[in-house]
This record gives structure tokens, C-alpha cells and sequence, in this order.
């Protein structure tokens, strides 16, 4: 059996881990001011941001201890470690993004029905407030989510709560100055919406590495044959490819050769296959089953 990886992992965790905390003090900061701020001006926009606020907390909190746990090495009986760590966070806080959204659509429905009016001042200090912290945490975070999952779904959380601060202050303003109270409601239902937008698709890709996918980038017949090409290879069957987290992709094959080859000669045959896999499908970790001659299932994909 052959098995190998690449690992061209470059990630920067006590920088992460330091940007995440302090974006979790300046959000609790915010939330606490919006709340009062909404129940003093009775402004549903408001406190629907400080809702979301102290989701973007909670979230956060969610982010920094799956940034913690990933670091931890692996053992006896935990072998992968916590590497999955990181996209569990990323579910769950994309799935608390659409649950957010949800729970605000109620409250303007309701809000909607029974319109108030709203003091326009307090809701527009408040919101410059959240536009400042979450525009300087936006920016803490935006050079940690390439390629990581995790990071991504605080960094979404953070962004989407900045531009819900900016529609609140321009609700602030038309209310101050036009009297048009309605467009509080309105900017809830629109800020519930773009939760559900920016939320869905991460949802969407968690889950697929949580239920062992085959990445949607990857076609595993062409896969199948590239490695048929290699001289001496008569099948490829038994295949599985999944994503652990956001930097390792496997592999795992049984292969049949035409011929009683020697290991020496499958060990190099066993290293082409991992360059190629590497460089043109983005693969970094293969583990093969060699056979020859052995009675088994040659489909491609065999239910275990």
C-alpha cells in the first residue's frame, strides 16, 4: 500500500488568533451600546444589527476556539487531530447567519403591522459606531480567509454587519430628516435577506466537506484516466476523494497492474501518480491499494 501527502500549508494561527479576539471585544462593545441605543429609540433596525452582533460574537468566540483546537497535534486516538475543527465552525456559523435572517424577518413583519416611532439621533451615533468597529475588523480579518473556511465564515459575519450598520445609518438619516419611519422595517427585511445570501453558500461548502464529497472541482473519471494512462496499470477501482479541510485533499484507490511488478517499481510508478495527482487536480495526500490478479469489485465506486 502506498500513501504520501503534500502539505503546503502557510497559515498564520497567532495572527488569526489575535485579530479574532480583538474583533470579539469590539463587537461586544457594539452590541451592548446597540441594545440600549434600540430600546431607547425603539429603532427595530438597531436592534436587529445588535442581534447580529451578538451572533457575530458568539461566531467569533466559535471561530477562535476552532482556530485553537486545529493547531493540536494528532494521536493514538485521534489520528487526523482536529483539522476538521475549523469547518465545523464554518457550519455552524453560516447556519447561524440564515437563522439570524429568519428571526429578523419576523420581527419586521411584526414591526411592519405595528409601525413606532423612532429616535433618529441615537440610531445614527449607534450605527457610525458599529460602521467603525466592524469596517476596523473587517479589516483585521480579510488577509486570514484565503483558503480557510473558518476565518471566511467570522470574516462574512463581520462584513455583512458593517453594511447592515450602513443601512441603518442611511435609515437613520431619512428618518431624521423625512420622517419616513417605514424604512426602518425595510432595511431589516433587506438586511435579513443578504444574510440569507452571504450565509448560503458557505453553508452549502462546509457541508460538503462534512459529508466527505468529492470536491466540485474535481471529476473523478478524468482522475480514473490519468491513472490508467501510467504503463503497467490495467484498472483503477474502489475510488475515494474528499476534502478533510480547507488545505488537504485525498485520494484513496485500489489499482490493478497488468503484471507481478516489483515494489521498487511501484514505488515509482506510485510517485507520478502523486505528482500528477498534486499538480493537476490539486490533490495532496494519495493513498493507494496495489493488486494484481485479486477478485474483487472493479466499478470505480464501490459502496463500502
Amino acid at each position: 500500500m502506498g500513501h504520501t501527502h503534500h502539505n503546503h500549508s502557510h497559515s498564520h494561527p497567532d495572527v488569526k488568533g489575535r485579530n479574532l479576539i480583538i474583533s470579539i471585544l469590539l463587537n461586544i462593545l457594539i452590541t451592548v451600546s446597540q441594545v440600549i441605543g434600540g430600546l431607547v429609540s425603539g429603532s427595530l433596525a438597531l436592534l436587529s444589527d445588535a442581534l447580529h452582533n451578538f451572533s457575530d460574537v458568539m461566531s467569533l468566540v466559535i471561530s477562535y476556539i476552532a482556530n485553537v483546537l486545529s493547531k493540536k497535534e494528532a494521536s493514538t486516538n485521534k489520528t487526523f487531530g482536529y483539522k476538521r475543527a475549523e469547518i465545523i465552525a464554518a457550519f455552524v456559523n453560516s447556519a447561524t447567519l440564515i437563522v439570524v435572517a429568519i428571526i429578523l424577518i419576523k420581527e419586521a413583519v411584526e414591526r411592519f403591522l405595528t409601525p413606532q416611532e423612532i429616535e433618529s439621533d441615537l440610531v445614527i451615533w449607534l450605527s457610525l459606531l458599529g460602521i467603525a468597529a466592524n469596517g476596523f475588523s473587517v479589516f483585521l480579518l480579510k488577509g486570514t480567509t484565503s483558503n480557510n473556511m473558518n476565518m471566511k465564515s467570522a470574516y462574512l459575519h463581520l462584513l455583512t454587519d458593517m453594511m447592515a450598520s450602513i443601512a441603518v445609518l442611511v435609515g437613520g438619516l431619512l428618518m431624521k430628516f423625512y420622517q419616513v419611519y417605514w424604512v426602518d422595517t425595510a432595511l431589516t427585511l433587506a438586511i435579513a435577506l443578504y444574510l440569507i445570501y452571504m450565509g448560503y453558500d458557505l453553508l452549502k461548502n462546509s457541508t460538503r466537506v462534512l459529508m466527505l464529497f468529492t470536491p466540485h472541482t474535481i471529476q473523478v473519471q478524468k482522475i480514473v484516466e490519468a491513472i490508467k494512462r501510467i504503463r503497467h496499470i490495467r484498472n483503477v477501482h474502489h475510488v475515494h476523494i474528499w476534502q478533510l479541510n480547507d488545505s488537504e485533499v485525498h485520494l484513496e484507490a485500489h489499482i490493478d497492474f497488468k503484471e507481478d511488478i516489483k515494489l521498487s517499481e511501484f514505488d515509482i510508478i506510485l510517485e507520478q501518480i502523486e505528482e500528477e495527482m498534486y499538480h493537476e487536480y490539486g490533490i495532496n495526500h494519495v493513498n493507494i491499494q496495489p493488486e494484481f490478479g485479486k477478485c474483487d469489485s472493479k466499478n470505480v465506486i464501490v459502496q463500502d
